[in-house]
């Protein structure tokens, strides 16, 4: 027997361990690329199909993907689009004083708890929707409530609004600014949290990437009386006040088929109630820019006299857009391009609940051109609504009252600082610059000027100037008075100078309709499968068109699929590109 000689055999069992290892890294590294990249096929002919032999039910089908989304996501496994092509631009839509990268965007429904908001934006929208989101925890309806039409490529859902309520949600998408103001180096406390929304990392408080939005839909709770509208419009509210900080748009649900009574708050006298609280309500959020509003409509109410009723409501309570539509009631017949209905499936038609799929497009084109002719313009018979005030000028306007108040204690004199119109026009989300400077600055910094910021005539001058000197001089005054004139020294303290109020307002009326004439914005959901039919729906009108159903068969890499489409179509010598779309 010949034994290996000492010189050769420990080298070449190394290089033959090198070797192993070297194609074994490469082996993994072209999988984990692979994988990663929503232009992979197996996201939709192997993922999407062992998830649905793997569980039967397609409700827990949908909570297993999610699950495996959220933890790809923290690993850094997660699916993504590693060829950027909307940095061409060729896609760019503007959306409420924002530029999109494309206008594609994920429905409701997909993300109902915001647990993968950032999971979704790296496969290719422009705008997430999640939720819908009611103010107290609800169950939804019964299990099973969601049934299967895969030869049709299409589903039935009653889910019912199964939400976690607004305060869990909330704190979901508090702590995701938190974790991102952490990431600038800023901390992750209230101040930190604060200061993202305010725009200092100059990217979109929802959203928190340049050029994408993030969407909340919101809802009443089902043991909430429809015919109780104070009580409906208390819930909406709610939402807002606890979502709408973390939100660059609310969605006002009023068109799911599945909470009883719901649709009947689309009669136009209840839905403008609805609505004027929820866009006061918006206004009233605590951050620089404020969320946009729009209501998400049925498919069902479909009639000239139900559209032209939504429509004025729209336009009376200063709504921003409207998403055209949801899930429908009707169960259309099969599709002659697909396959037809098998006998289960014939069953599950049987069930109640809302249809998606495919089914859908040719209603929703349609309904997109209804709504576009009725919003493109206010109705002459219906007066623009008053602009609101931003945060700044509004807490301005709360302490020049104030200080006349104090020094003009005549009934007769005292401003009517909350109530008197500014103009014409209500603002809807503002721009925020989405590539800061490098001398970029803080919103608030410590006031250099006090009292004189809140001139702006010499009788105001006059008002401001003794109400400083009063405030200066305590000592001379009872001591009740110079308790009040401290607290209003604090509200001078805390006023930013006049010139950065200017700067704010300024700020947010860039890019941004002057008065609520303005052309509403339109979200088309419905049927939407491919870039063509995306294509075809904003010619329709539609400034944004919205995938659900498609992305449940679709998988990972459907929203990259259909941007790829569009461009493809939109290159076609015959073709049209749509209006919207920036070459």
């Amino acid at each position: 027997m010949r034994l290996p000689s000492p010189s050769t055999g420990p080298s070449r069992s190394w290089l033959l361990n090198f070797s192993y290892g070297a194609t074994l890294a490469l082996g993994l590294g072209i999988v984990y690329v692979y994988f990663t990249d929503t232009r992979a096929s197996a996201h939709r002919y192997i993922v999407v199909p062992a998830l649905r032999m793997i569980y039967r039910d397609p409700e827990e089908a949908h909570h297993a993907g999610n699950q495996a989304l959220k933890t790809l996501w923290d690993l850094g496994l997660y699916p993504r689009e590693r060829a950027d092509l909307d940095q061409k631009g060729d896609l760019e839509v503007e959306v409420f004083g924002h530029i999109l990268r494309n206008p594609v965007a994920t429905s409701a429904g997909i993300d109902k708890h915001a647990e993968i908001p950032d999971a979704l934006f790296a496969i290719g929208p422009a705008i997430v929707e999640i939720g819908g989101t009611t103010p107290l925890p609800q169950d939804g309806n019964p299990k099973p409530r969601v049934f299967r039409l895969p030869s049709q490529e299409a589903m039935i859902n009653r889910y019912g609004l199964n939400s976690q309520g607004a305060d869990h949600v909330a704190s979901r998408l508090r702590d995701r600014v938190r974790r991102f103001a952490h990431s600038l180096g800023l901390g992750n406390d209230e101040a930190a949290e604060k200061a993202v929304l305010d725009g200092i990392a100059g990217v979109p408080p929802g959203s928190l990437i340049p050029g994408k939005l993030l969407a909340v839909n919101i809802a009443k709770n089902k043991i909430t009386p429809e015919d109780d509208v104070e009580a409906v419009t208390n819930d909406y509210v709610y939402c807002v006040e606890q979502l709408g900080p973390y939100a660059d748009i609310l969605v006002v649900n009023v068109s799911s088929p599945n909470t009883p009574g719901l649709r009947s708050l689309q009669q136009a006298d209840k839905l403008q109630t609805i609505l004027s609280g929820v866009v006061k309500a918006a206004h009233a959020v605590e951050r620089r820019t404020r969320p946009a509003v729009m209501v998400k409509v049925s498919p069902d109410e479909d009639s000239d006299v139900q559209v032209a009723g939504i429509c004025d409501a729209v336009w009376a309570a200063g709504v921003d857009g409207v998403i055209v539509g949801n899930t429908t009631n009707r169960r259309p017949k099969s599709l002659l391009h697909l396959a037809d209905w098998t006998p289960l499936e014939e069953q599950h038609l049987l069930e109640t609940g809302g249809f998606s799929g495919p089914h859908l497009f040719d209603r929703t084109v349609a309904l997109v051109k209804k709504y576009k002719k009725l919003l493109a313009e206010r109705p002459p018979s219906l007066k623009p609504a008053q602009r609101q005030k931003g945060a700044l000028e509004a807490e301005a306007g709360k302490i020049k009252a104030e200080l006349e108040a104090k020094s003009d204690p005549s009934p007769t004199s005292e401003p009517d600082a909350v109530t008197t119109p500014i103009d014409n026009g209500v603002v809807a989300v503002q721009p925020i610059t989405e590539h800061p400077s490098s001398d970029q600055q803080p919103l608030v910094d410590p006031p250099q000027e006090r009292a004189t910021d809140l001139q702006s005539s010499p009788a105001e001058q006059d008002t401001s100037d003794a109400a400083t000197q009063q405030v200066e001089n305590p000592s001379t005054q009872p001591p009740e008075v110079s308790a009040r004139l401290e607290a209003i020294r604090e509200d001078l303290d805390r006023l930013p100078p006049k010139e950065q109020r200017d700067a704010v307002d300024q700020t947010e009326s860039d890019g941004q309709p002057s008065s609520t004439d303005q052309p509403k914005v339109i979200f088309a959901t419905g049927g939407i499968t491919n870039g063509k039919q995306a294509l075809e729906v904003l010619n329709a009108g539609a400034n944004v068109a919205m995938v659900y159903t498609a992305l449940v068969y679709g998988g990972a890499g459907t929203i990259t699929r259909m941007k790829d489409e569009m461009r493809a179509e939109m290159k076609r010598p015959a073709g049209e590109a749509h209006p919207g779309a920036r070459k």
